[in-house]
């Protein structure tokens, strides 16, 4: 059970469709079933400007994705509000969700982006064995913090 009453939100995005895309939807259903008190999770395929709104009372925000980045298995890093806030139809990033949700509603939760290395991208479901295999190393590191969090615990884990 979360220390200190924190709201903690898990907002997992990315298309399950195209293989391991999906590794940040994936997070965030499996911290659901965890059923802790004080961390709620959601997912999407993209991010949009309403999701500042669902931030917004939040004290901790952790974003999930997949990534193509050297970051195997998975690397958290502090987010930082998008210098602008640049959206289009079609998808928002997470720094600028975090800047629209300061324009907007005054607030800054601390936010973290969890990357977890993915491998192909292909119109498929299924996902790469590496890829699972990261995602659970991913969600075993996030558990621990997510069962007890602190400003703390997640300063000690940055990368």
């Amino acid at each position: 059970m979360p220390k200190n009453n924190l709201s903690i939100f898990v907002y997992g995005f990315g298309n399950p469709g195209r293989m391991d895309d999906g590794l940040g939807v994936a997070l965030s259903e499996m911290v659901d079933k965890l059923e802790l008190s004080g961390v709620t999770s959601d997912s999407n395929y993209q991010l949009n400007a309403e999701d500042a709104l669902e931030i917004s009372d939040k004290d901790i925000v952790i974003f999930a994705d997949a990534s193509q980045n050297d970051v195997e298995p998975f690397r958290l890093t502090t987010l930082q509000p998008a210098a602008d806030i640049a959206f289009t139809t079609h998808a928002m990033s997470p720094g600028s969700v975090l800047a629209l949700c300061h324009e907007l509603y005054k607030k800054k939760p601390r936010t973290y982006l969890l990357e977890i290395k993915g491998y192909e991208w292909e119109l498929r479901e299924e996902m790469t064995d590496k890829a699972k295999d990261n995602l659970e190393k991913a969600f075993d590191f996030i558990q621990k913090l997510l069962e007890n969090p602190s400003e703390e615990a997640f300063q000690s884990v940055l990368q």
